[in-house]
Order: structure tokens, then sequence, then C-alpha cells
């Protein structure tokens, strides 16, 4: 009996100084750190497996067997969060929306966003809200599974699917009436096909719902109003209820009314926004994911020779509603709708921020805490402090100063493990 006692307190022994040992600890040690509000000098970050142990000053002691990252002329901040992505589309430039969504096969497309998503998380971007697959049905979802299964690398997702548009106003359109082609949203049409498609796209694993507030689909293209406010309020409640946010397109004044008072969490792009529009956002806590990258990058893709011809239409409104914005005090989530340019180009979204007014610290706050706390996820990720999910990134020099240093990645961390290293 006694041998059996002995032989079982070796056992036991052993098994816990095994899992003792089995923690992984990295000290960072960086010339300053972004924590996701502030610059701080003279901190470093111990990071426990997948989790941030330590932020501050030297004042604890190492545990044994400490990994040592020296990170000099380095800033570290927290994994940068994508706002508005589409993984699932490539540049405009090398294939029009249109065809991508009527002409790739799926898997074809889902090939792309896992090149996509690794280009994504290599540029620094630890997590990404994507804003739905424009046609290729619930594959995020499936993409979201195969990131956190380790199958293929990523960043974290936060996937819409589908988005719903109103019966008529999405696209791809056909010249001939008696043609109906596939859509790149999910189409209702009245309060039953709405609730319908709210529940289907949770059930295929929609973290968000996305409704297309307005769309170009007037008597002569012009933007207008593809749901009422009724009907937006019957989609919100809805949404709410199941624990999830509602995010609107909308680039008419009348669209973001009517989202703002729906009380989506969300306006995506804002284009045509006004003074009293943008008041009502302050006054209602609704933040504006402004999308300048895209414009930008759509209006070069018809021809304009940025820095040498004058301004297009689009580009000067934009940065007045921008403008209008910043002062009426919104809340800004940094998301560039990336997919209409490159996947990894991220940034672009960031430096365009700055060019158009925010300094630029607001964009990094953005960029991390803002993203974090406006999509509901500021409890495990875009701050550095104890008990957050290390997902962290280092880049050369102070993008507080130039943020075109945060192009400039030495380290990317997800989850706790290294992906690029310094």
């Amino acid at each position: 009996m006694r041998k059996i006692f002995l032989l079982a307190t070796l056992i036991l022994t052993v098994f816990f100084s095994t899992a003792q040992t089995s923690d992984s600890y990295i000290l960072l040690k960086p010339d300053r750190v972004f924590d996701g509000t502030a610059m701080q000098a003279g901190w470093v970050v111990l990071v426990k497996n997948n989790i941030i142990e330590q932020a501050g000053a030297m004042t604890f002691k190492l545990p044994a067997g400490t990994q040592i990252m020296e990170l000099k002329g380095q800033t570290l901040l927290p994994g940068l969060i994508e706002g508005h992505s589409h993984l699932f589309l490539h540049p405009y430039n090398e294939t029009s929306w249109d065809d991508q969504v009527l002409k790739e096969a799926r898997a074809e497309r889902t090939a792309r966003a896992t090149n996509h998503a690794k280009a994504t998380l290599m540029a620094g971007f630890t997590t990404v809200r994507d804003l739905g697959t424009e046609g290729a049905m619930y594959d995020d979802a499936g993409l979201k599974k195969s990131i956190e299964k380790g199958v293929v690398p990523g960043p974290r997702m936060i996937v819409a699917t589908r988005a719903i548009v109103a019966k008529g106003s999405y696209g791809p359109k056909s010249q001939s009436p008696d043609v109906e082609l596939p859509q790149g949203a999910e189409e209702v049409a009245g309060l039953e096909e709405l609730s319908k498609a709210i529940r289907s796209q949770i059930g295929h694993g929609a973290d968000l719902i996305k409704v297309y507030a307005d769309y170009s689909f007037g008597p002569n293209g012009e933007v207008q109003p593809t749901f009422s406010e009724l009907e937006l309020t019957w989609l919100v409640g809805n949404t709410v209820s199941s624990g999830r946010k509602t995010v609107a397109h909308a680039t008419s004044p009348e669209g973001m009314k009517r989202a703002i008072n729906a009380g989506v969490t969300t306006i995506e792009h804002g284009d045509n926004g006004t003074e009293e529009v943008f008041k009502i956002m302050k006054e209602k806590g609704v933040a504006l994911c402004p999308t300048l990258a895209a414009g930008d990058a759509i209006s070069q893709y018809r021809g304009w020779r940025k820095g040498i011809d004058p301004e297009p239409e689009r580009i000067s409104t934009k940065k007045k509603t921008f403008a209008l914005a910043l002062k009426a005090g919104v809340t800004i989530c940094m998301g560039g709708d990336v997919g209409v340019y490159t996947h990894g180009d991220n940034a672009r979204e960031m430096e365009l921020m700055v060019e158009y007014g925010m300094k630029p610290t607001e964009v990094l706050q953005s960029a991390t805490s803002v993203n974090a706390t406006v999509f509901g996820y500021a409890d495990k990720i875009g701050s550095i402090k104890k008990g957050m999910l290390a997902d962290l990134i280092t880049v050369e020099g102070d993008p507080s100063v130039d943020i075109k240093n945060i192009r400039k990645i030495k380290m990317v961390m997800k989850d706790g493990k290294v992906y690029v290293k310094p």
C-alpha cells in the first residue's frame, strides 16, 4: 500500500512540475510603448503564454526561463484592428467587383482570401472586422474557423457573412430585365424576410449584422435610402436581442439619419454627412468608419493622378465631411474598406486620416482601443495592460510622431505567438 502511495505521489509531483514549467514567458523591452491611449516611456511588457502578465516599469521579478527580446529603436503597440475589410475581394483595378462576384469561383475567392488574411496579419493587423463576403456566402465564417484552428495564419476575424440589402437595390445588375443575376449580399423584402435573413446569417456564424441603409439605385443612379426607419429599427432590435451589433453602409444624409435613429453601432463611409447628421451621431453615440482609402483608390483607378491633377469632387467632399465629423466630436473608427485596394496595405487608411486632419496619436487610438471598444472587444484586445490577449506589434521609430512609421513592422505577435521576428 505504501509503495502505491509513493508511486502516486511521484506521478503527481512529476505532473505538477511539468505543468509549472510548461508556461512560456517572453519579456519585451522596446524604447517606448503605446498602450492604446498614450505613449509610455520606460515600460516593459511580460507575456505569459498568450496573455499579458505585466505592463509598466520593470518592478517585478522575472520567472525562470523568461525569453528576453531587446527591441532597440522600436515602439510596441497593441495589435492593430482593421475596422472595414473584405478579405474575399481584391483590388478593383485588377478585376471589377461585378466580375469577382459573377466570374470567380468561390474556391478561387477563398484561396485569395487566405492569402489576404496572411498579408493582413503580417502588416500588423491582428484583428479584422470583415463586413461582407460580397457573393461568397458564409465562407468568411469558414475562414475564421480555419484561422482559429491554426490551419492557416491570419488575424482574428469579426464576420458579417452575407450582409443585407433591399430587394432590387444592389448588384450585380443585368442589362436584361428578364435575367436575375447572383447578388453580392442577401436580398430581403419586408419585415418577415428581414427577420429570416438576420437569423439565418447568425445561424451561419455572423458576429454582427451589416445592412445597406442606402445605395445608388435611384431613377438616375443616385443614392437613395433602401429601408424605412421602421425596418432598420426592426433589424437593430432583432440583432441586439441576439447579443450582436448592427453596422450600416450609408452615404446619404437621409440614409445615415434613418440608421442612426434606428440604433446602429457604426455608420460605414458617411460620404455626404452634414453638420446636422454628425451632431445626431455624437448625441446618440454612433461611430463613423470613414473608409477614406477606398475613395482615394477608386479615384486613382478612374484616372486621377494624385499630387498632379486637381482633386476630384469625391475627394474634396470626403475631406469636408470628415472635417465636420471631427469638429462634431464623432467617434472615429479606423477602417479603410480594404479589398477595394490591396490587403496588407491597411496602413493607407491611417495615413489618410492624418492627411485629412487627425493627429497621429488619435489615429493610433482609433486603430486600437477605439475600435476594440466600439466593436465590443475592449476586454480582450486593443490595449496593453495586464490580462489582455497578447496581440502585440513593434515598429521601427515612433508612429505618434510620423504615422508612416506604422508600416515599419519589426514584430507581429498574435495570441502570444511570434509571426515576424525582430
